[in-house]
């Protein structure tokens, strides 16, 4: 069951007010209650009773919402697939929530390209921030498109085909048609584009050094993450986004 109300394009100069929010979770009083909150933040909620129904929902409207909300536990799809789907397909931050604060979930959610994992009964204060979310991802995709724009070639194969960043690519090139051609002679190194599952390779790899280990440094995860293309400068730099 989708339940909706106030469904439109949201006012960017009045960021975060108009933050399109979808929140997915089978247990109707919860889901009631989280979208009483978010309204309260002056968010646009749109609410789904199904894993399912939230995921045909965002693939019907491309570039209809901010940022996903998801329970962990969903009766017709595990909560961690859900968010790989919106992770790949629509590349869009996705907050994990449950009643299970275990550490092992909680580490799953992040090596699943969770942007936070909160616990139930979750807090207004932590629902007013989750705009930063929203705003991070915005920030790193402006970078991805500065990194294009001076040179970054996606057919060098070192992002293995991956959709959402070959359609990024065709939005900067519509973009360059619109300003004009720049000097192609100012082609710099090409940027490293950190998608959900070279990530997950990162995570995966601090998380067998332990994040507290004094081995953590850009070298020893890159043997770990055994990623031929990649540097340790590459490494070095999306450590001291992550740490």
């Amino acid at each position: 069951m989708v339940m909706q109300s106030g469904f439109s394009s949201p006012r960017r100069e009045m960021f975060p007010a108009g933050l399109r929010v979808l929140v997915v979770d089978d247990d109707l009083a919860w889901l009631k209650i989280l979208e009483k909150m978010l309204r309260k933040c002056s968010y646009e909620v749109t609410t789904c009773t199904l894993a399912r129904e939230a995921l045909k929902l965002l693939r019907e409207r491309k570039d209809g919402f901010d940022i996903v909300i998801s329970d962990v536990n969903m009766p017709d799809m595990d909560g961690f697939k859900l968010l790989e789907h919106v992770g790949l397909e629509m590349d869009l931050p996705v907050i994990m929530m449950s009643v299970d604060g275990e550490t092992s979930r909680v580490m799953k959610g992040v090596q699943h390209g969770a942007c936070d994992y909160l616990l139930k009964p979750i807090r207004m204060k932590e629902l007013k921030n989750i705009w930063q979310h929203v705003m991070r991802k915005r920030m790193h995709d402006v970078r991805e498109i500065e990194g294009f724009e001076n040179g970054t070639d996606l057919s060098n194969g070192n992002y293995g085909g991956d959709q959402t960043l070959l359609k990024k690519r065709k939005d900067i090139d519509s973009k360059h048609d619109d300003k004009g051609s720049s000097d192609p002679s100012s082609a710099k190194k090409a940027r490293v584009v950190w998608t959900v599952e070279l990530h997950q390779k990162f995570v995966k790899a601090v998380n067998q050094i332990g994040i507290d280990s004094d081995k953590v440094g850009p070298k020893k995860i890159l043997d770990l993450m055994d990623v031929p293309w990649l540097t340790r400068e590459n490494v070095a730099s999306h450590l001291q986004v992550s740490l």
